[in-house]
């Protein structure tokens, strides 16, 4: 579709909406973290928030959940933000190929993380930007506040606590990062923070406002710069390549977008130079990604013919 032709995004919210709905019963709900595991399967939000101001949602698209991965993306801008390049000497931006919370990769590749969004990634964006900021969640949370117009987002202390308490394997992670050198920040620390980061609430609504900087090619909601029109660019291709875990062949193939997922549900896309668009749906497949969200953004792209292929 061309980039100057209106979508009718409301049309296109019922038929991404109907066909999610299609999929009930598919997946299951995250329930190696216990406090994530009680959310009800079969809710389901989408929104959409244009570059020209428009913002539209769709059944419980106002409704908060747990972040969870979706964070990564906002903690990689804003490292990117205070420090440039600087990030990636810590981290590659190549497809792990292996889930987001494996350990394999990281004593082949001395410590370095294959990309910013599987966890050990994440571990060291989190140092750094802890580095950057003096306080890497509260950064996280006071640019998904600003963003988004909502004063209210926050950790969920509850959901905090227990990735902390069942978060051995990113701690076993950390470890080994920081045995290689590849942490600045005590392992408490970081852990700390990205726990905290990742237990954020928000909801469909708060994602695509706050996520807009990447349609708007790294302009924020006020109108100053976040990051430049290059930085946007190489943040959208990781996202493309490396943000929905060891299946992010499969979402290019089926939605075509820049997306990043997380466990707790949602799937935050963009279409740059157009929107960003936020789905959320509990139940996850094998790869830790949404049944329902994936499923609504193939249904939204192939339908407009908005993707960036």
């Amino acid at each position: 579709m061309p980039a100057g032709e209106t979508l009718d995004y409301r049309l296109l919210l019922d038929a991404a909406t109907a066909a999610a709905r299609a999929t009930s019963g598919q997946g299951h709900v995250a329930d190696y973290i216990p406090a994530l595991a009680t959310v009800e399967p079969d809710a389901f939000g989408m929104a959409v928030a244009t570059v020209d101001g428009e913002l539209y949602g769709i059944g419980d698209w106002e409704r908060p959940f747990s972040v969870q991965s979706v964070s990564k993306l906002f903690t990689l801008a804003l490292a990117m933000a205070h420090g440039g390049d600087t990030v990636w000497r810590g981290v590659g931006r190549e497809p792990s190929g292996n889930p987001f919370n494996s350990l394999v990769q990281l004593e082949s590749e001395h410590g370095i993380p294959r990309n910013p969004f599987i966890n050990a990634g994440a571990l060291v964006v989190t140092d750094r930007l802890q580095t950057m900021t003096g306080d890497a969640a509260g950064a996280v949370r006071e640019f998904l506040r600003r963003e988004s117009g909502n004063p209210l987002i926050d950790t969920d202390p509850v959901v905090a606590a227990s990735e902390a308490d069942h978060g051995h394997r990113n701690a076993a992670l950390a470890h080994f990062i920081a045995s290689h050198g590849n942490l600045e920040n005590p392992v408490e620390t970081v852990l700390d923070h990205y726990y905290a980061h990742c237990a954020v609430s928000a909801s469909c609504r708060d994602l695509v406002l706050a996520g807009s900087f990447l349609a708007r090619y790294g302009v924020r909601a006020d109108g100053t710069r976040l990051m430049s029109r290059s930085e946007a660019k190489r943040v959208n291709a990781v996202l493309l390549t490396c943000g929905t875990y060891d299946a992010a062949g499969e979402f290019a193939f089926r939605v075509g977008l820049p997306g990043k997922s997380g466990v707790g549900g949602g799937v935050l896309a963009i279409l740059p130079g157009r929107a960003a668009v936020c789905a959320w749906g509990p139940r996850l497949d094998q790869a830790g990604n949404s049944v329902a969200a994936v499923t609504a953004l193939d249904t939204l792209t192939t339908l407009s013919g908005c993707s960036i292929f």
